[in-house]
């Protein structure tokens, strides 16, 4: 019992530090102190993972740990907060929770399914839908850049963000913080930790975030369009009931209701401009949200043998969201998005390893998950919508008739509709299944040598289950019958036409993956190493609900052409030839509507260094990923609604660089730096992808939403008072963070230059509480978090000026 309990103290402590490269402040770490010195404390404890064997900085990738005294000083509130402090790493903050957009050395991804993974208590979140959560407790973060998919399988062909809470067996008491900044922002917290016992410790706690939003809609009074409020708790309880065994169990849930979508208007990208008067403004004339709940609980169960360790992890998820979207982004009423998702997803692992240090360590997993995921997502069109989308498409096809045929009658067509729904029913019930098997060989021929080769064997298949339709009543108006009595039957009888195109189906699709990995690296020492892997990855594939948009308005116009026809006894298709033809048309479903998993392969080359005396570390990788089958989002050829299409092959390559320095025992330096270069390799014309001159040929075009370099430059002074003073230490952290240059869309007419933010963080100790005075983007830096061309309009969302808050957090 006391060797297991130790070990989770220590796994706990290391989760309080930076793995290698954290200040440490020689205090007792129950109650959470900031730290003030170098230490590698991973060369003293191995951080017990499920998977494996080593620690990070003894592994051959690139990765970065952030401790909960990290998180707090570098003002990270969400996963979206450690963009660009992380080489390569880039997390956009637009639009709303529904979408964490995550890019790793260009690879990532928009919409569907993420290309980077997420762990929370080694629990996989599946969907990007979940990805921003409430970051209150959180004890530690690790971010593995690279595919991981010989461990962790689908959707990390990126990398990897791993997200530990705190143990109640290491902090003990009440915490609360509370915090306030302008913009009406305002949050708290209070979570109490308990040991009962040296075999069972629990924790619960509760959180508010109040955020009074930034950006104001013109065309609704002026409210601001991006308030939220969310709220939630978690619990949290670890049981050892022998020396050999853990179990450990949470469970969370929280409730958003978002304000969302700040795009401002920035004019016309046709040149001929029409709203000038809300050029730079947010002006919606329907409100757009999200609300979401989110619910995940799992049970990590830990049995240490003599020569093994045996992991199960059982997880599951609910998330139940729901959102609105006025999709023209104008004060015109032209359509609007509604989707609600209803998602349930039960996943299990198991995983076998060898003890640590050995000559031979393995480890060997079977995984598998079901997601249970339903969509409701009916696309309305109203009065301006319908005039400009379907009347006036359907009329001028009228003149263009005419002008080839002159003796044709005049003729038109109004929808008497006063709005068109298409609803839009989705089942897409997901499986997988995955066995893989990774061995690490040390000392190899020669001392320091270690090999290591891994493989997975994955498999999933995705069901589609689809219901689309779009009634619509119209009146077919040809002035010439009405003019003739002996026609007014048939004038009457175009009159109320009613169509209802309609799509209902079954699709599926599987794929087996094959993830292999090689890796060679050579310890110069305990502190030094230098590696080089070979890896692929993959991004799984999927179905794109809006196509069905696209489907049901093509069905639209030849079904009325037909109605049309039937209703005048066939005399239109004589006057009108084919335009008017009653003939079936067959429609290609899963052709338009499914896309391919993206795949990758990663080569690199990194070495890991300290200093002889651990004051100084680097961390410094090269690396080139050949990608095939890029998984790109693009508006639809309509302009309704976001897909993603396949692009062909890109390449990216790059470098990043990652150094700590404590150059005295108060004053520690941080630089990050991250290097890019994605290019698409494809020779293919993409007609799928939209454009305002057609098709293009994307090769060597710049891979969009990738920026070219990241930098993170920062630096940490510890003020220290004597003891018995009632202040302990006062803390200065000040960065500076940059992006950029970060193109927008595929033919690379619009980027935002490189950019940066200066933030700062002061912060008063005393016994484990803290009052902190923090800024973020102090000089107000104007710059694009996100810009996209949809309907011949330019719209942008601004990035978050400058902010200033107060927090207070106190320990009982």
């Amino acid at each position: 019992m006391k060797k297991l309990l130790m070990t989770v103290s220590l796994v706990s402590l290391v989760g309080q530090v930076f793995a290698g490269d954290i200040p440490v402040k020689d205090t007792d770490p129950v109650q959470g102190d900031t730290i003030t010195r170098v230490a590698d404390i991973e060369e003293i404890v191995v951080v017990a993972t499920p998977k494996e064997n080593a620690r990070l900085r003894q592994q051959t990738l690139s990765s970065s740990s952030f401790s909960n005294a990290e998180i707090r000083a570098r003002g990270v509130t969400s996963i979206k907060s450690f963009s660009t402090q992380v080489p390569n790493l880039y997390i956009p903050t637009y639009g709303s929770k529904l979408t964490t957009s995550t890019y790793i050395r260009g690879i990532g991804s928009r919409i569907n399914t993420p290309a980077v993974g997420l762990y929370v208590d080694n629990i996989p979140y599946l969907n990007k839908n979940a990805f921003d959560f409430n970051f209150s407790e959180i004890d530690r973060v690790d971010v593995l850049r690279g595919p991981q998919g010989t461990l962790y399988g689908r959707n990390t062909m990126g990398g990897l963000i791993r997200i530990y809470t705190k143990s109640p067996f290491d902090y003990q008491g009440t915490d609360l913080q509370l915090s306030a900044a302008p913009h009406n922002a305002y949050k708290a917290y209070v979570t109490h930790y308990h040991r009962i016992s040296n075999q069972f410790a629990f924790s619960g706690g509760f959180y508010f975030d109040h955020q009074g939003g930034f950006f104001k809609n013109v065309a609704k009074n002026n409210e601001h369009v991006d308030k939220s409020n969310e709220y939630g708790g978690r619990i949290r309880a670890i049981y050892l009931p022998a020396d050999n065994t853990k179990l450990d169990f949470n469970i969370n849930y929280e409730y958003l209701k978002q304000g969302a979508y700040p795009y401002q208007y920035v004019g016309s990208a046709t040149g001929v401009e029409s709203m000038p008067q809300y050029i730079g403004k947010v002006a919606y004339n329907r409100i757009g949200d999200y609300k979401r709940h989110l619910l995940n609980s799992g049970l990590n169960i830990e049995h240490q043998a003599n020569r093994f360790v045996f992991n199960s992890v059982t997880g599951f998820q609910f998330v139940k969201d729901d959102m609105n979207m006025d999709q023209d982004y104008t004060p015109l009423d032209i359509f609007t998005l509604n989707q609600k998702q209803n998602s349930k997803t039960l996943s299990q692992e198991f995983v076998f390893k060898s003890k640590p240090g050995r000559s031979w360590e393995w480890a060997t997993g079977l995984s598998g998950f079901y997601q249970w995921l339903k969509t409701d997502a009916p696309v309305v069109f109203h009065e301006d919508g319908i005039k400009s989308l379907i009347e006036d498409h359907v009329n001028n096809v009228f003149i263009r008739l005419r002008e080839q045929n002159p003796r044709m009658p005049e003729m038109s067509l109004d929808v008497t509709d006063s709005q068109i729904s298409i609803s839009g029913d989705f089942d897409t019930p997901t499986a997988n299944f995955a066995f893989y098997h990774q061995s690490t060989i040390n000392d190899l021929g020669f001392k320091g040598l270690s090999l290591t080769l891994g493989a997975r064997m994955e498999y999933e298949k995705i069901w589609l289950d689809y219901t689309s339709a779009g009634p619509m009543t119209f009146d077919f108006n040809m002035p010439m019958l009405e003019r003739i009595p002996q026609m007014a039957a048939i004038a009457a009888q175009l009159k109320g036409i009613g169509i209802n195109p309609a799509f209902t189906g079954k699709l599926n699709d599987d794929n087996w993956d094959f993830l292999p990995k090689v890796a060679l690296k050579y310890d110069i020492n305990t502190r030094n190493n230098i590696y080089f892997s070979a890896s692929k990855g993959y991004r799984s594939g999927g179905y794109n609900f809006q196509m069905f948009s696209d489907l049901i308005q093509s069905k639209m116009s030849a079904d009325m052409t037909a109605a049309i026809n039937e209703k005048s006894g066939g005399m239109m298709s004589q006057m009108g030839g084919e335009a008017f033809s009653s003939r079936e048309m067959s429609y290609d479903v899963e052709g338009t509507v499914a896309y391919k998993p993206e795949r990758s392969w990663n080569f690199e080359l990194g070495t890991h260094l300290t200093s002889n005396d651990g004051s100084l570390m680097a961390d410094l990788a090269m690396f080139l990923i050949n990608t095939h089958d890029q998984q790109l989002a693009q508006f639809a050829s309509s302009g309704l609604g976001r897909i993603t299409v396949n692009a062909g092959k890109s390449r990216s390559y790059g470098a990043e660089v990652s150094l700590r320095w404590q150059t005295t025992k108060a004053l520690s330096f941080t630089a990050n730096y991250g290097y890019t270069y994605a290019t698409f390799r494809t020779d293919a014309l993409l007609a799928t992808v939209s454009s305002n001159s057609g098709a293009e040929n994307l090769k060597g075009k710049y891979v969009p939403f990738v920026p070219k370099h990241t930098l993170m430059i920062g630096g940490q002074y510890v003020f220290e008072f004597n003891e018995g003073s009632f202040i302990d230490n006062i803390i200065l952290n000040t960065d500076f963070r940059g992006a950029g240059r970060i193109y927008w869309d595929v033919q690379n007419k619009y980027s935002q230059k490189f950019y940066g933010t200066l933030n700062a963080r002061l912060a008063f100790l005393h016994k484990g509480s803290e009052l902190a005075l923090w800024a973020n983007n102090i000089f107000n830096k104007d710059y694009d978090a996100f810009f996209f061309e949809s309907m011949s309009n330019k719209f942008r969302q601004h990035g978050i000026p400058v902010q200033l808050g107060i927090d207070v957090r106190l320990r009982f």
